[in-house]
């Protein structure tokens, strides 16, 4: 199967260590001519775009009954029904006379911060909007992408749609209480990250199903997954891998939330999380992922994973930590068929798309531009050996 198609350049170390001799934080204006996910001159072989072209259409999914988390009140739970957007790409017919373009709209800033007040702005990406699928090789595998906290369905586009144009339908979630736009308590995020990309496979393999009136009718092989996922991501692919939360988790989301068990249901100890390997997921990637400096995981949960993953750090990480975090989780993974890429005196901005233009505009926070730049490496360059690394483990 294609998500478990190993390049032999892969096998080659197990620890991948490159310099920052890339150079500094330039950044190009957004052109027709160059968009973000375009490679440099100097891309790696397996950055360039795939075969097909792109397509792109969001979608509303509705969680129905979940526990509510930022309302339960000592010890006892509320509910409600979790609201979730997703942004899809997959492999697309572009008629003649379309252009292969789609223009995003972001935020910038944070929700209910006086200080980073919401803003929004576009950027172009390589797609086109609600463009007919390319039936010719379907059904093809499914990766589902995760953001950090706070984020966004479309802060990885230099990405996802890369992988679709090699053959994959991409979805990346909008987590609720956690984009830009409507973040919240940290503790929803603890709860919801995996249970969020789990209900989304869920939904992707309904809607994928033969005869569902849906556009994703018998294109995507929910059977076939790769889950990706940023800081916060990553720390949820990694439990809805099997790696599941320690005691120590469960005693900080209590005290965080006045006594509640919820989380329990994620943690290696218990019985019920032990049988609920999912399958389908068959590769994971995760870019520094957060909490193991924090007792999110021990030797035990660790042991859990049991699919491939790729891991990627900064050897900076000042988020998620290095030797004390993604370095740590890797070496733990004993069980897992592993590989770590480590961007030398890179910080924890290894994954999102470059700062948009608009981060330079008088009047706008220094820290919109932080969000996403990487303070010694040209994001173009981390994005471009990212498609080229994430490309060959896929």
């Amino acid at each position: 199967m294609r998500l478990l198609s190993l390049p032999a350049l892969m096998i080659a170390a197990v620890v991948l260590l490159l310099n920052s001799c890339a150079g500094g934080n330039k950044m190009q204006q957004q052109t027709e001519s160059f968009i973000i996910g375009d490679t440099l001159p100097d891309a790696p072989a397996l950055s360039g775009r795939g075969e097909y072209k792109v397509g792109v259409r969001t979608l509303e999914l509705l969680h129905k009954d979940q526990v509510d988390i930022l309302h339960s009140k000592n010890g006892k739970d509320t509910f409600y029904d979790r609201h979730l957007k997703v942004e899809i790409w997959y492999p697309a017919i572009i008629p003649e006379g379309k252009k292969e373009l789609e223009t995003y709209k972001q935020f910038m800033g944070i929700y209910n911060d006086s200080l980073r007040p919401l803003t929004p702005f576009t950027f172009v990406g390589r797609a086109l909007r609600d463009a007919a699928p390319d039936l010719r090789a379907k059904p093809y595998p499914l990766i589902i992408v995760s953001h950090g906290y706070p984020g966004s369905r479309l802060i990885f586009t230099y990405l996802t749609e890369n992988l679709a144009s090699k053959g994959y339908v991409v979805v990346s979630i909008d987590h609720t209480e956690s984009t830009f736009a409507d973040k919240s308590g940290f503790q929803s995020t603890l709860l919801n990250r995996a249970k969020d990309q789990l209900f989304v496979l869920d939904q992707i393999a309904d809607v994928s199903s033969q005869g569902s009136n849906n556009f994703l009718s018998g294109l995507a092989d929910a059977n076939n997954t790769g889950l990706i996922g940023y800081s916060m991501g990553g720390y949820g692919v990694l439990n809805a891998a099997g790696a599941g939360y320690s005691g120590k988790l469960d005693t900080v989301f209590a005290s965080m939330t006045g006594g509640s068990k919820a989380i329990q249901v994620l943690l290696a100890g218990n019985p019920g999380y032990k049988t609920s390997s999912d399958q389908r997921i068959r590769a994971v990637v995760t870019f520094a992922p957060w909490g193991m400096q924090r007792g999110v995981w021990n030797a035990q949960g660790l042991r859990g994973l049991k699919v491939p993953v790729f891991f990627v750090a900064g050897s900076q990480d000042d988020i998620s930590g290095y030797e004390d975090g993604t370095k740590a989780i890797f070496k733990g993974a004993v069980n897992s068929n592993r590989y770590l890429l480590t961007y030398e005196n890179a910080r924890h901005n290894v994954a999102p798309n470059p700062p948009p233009p608009q981060t330079l505009q008088p009047g706008i926070s220094f820290n919109e531009f932080g969000f996403y730049s990487e303070p010694a490496w040209k994001e173009q360059r981390i994005n471009n050996i990212n498609q080229h690394f994430v490309t060959a483990f896929f």
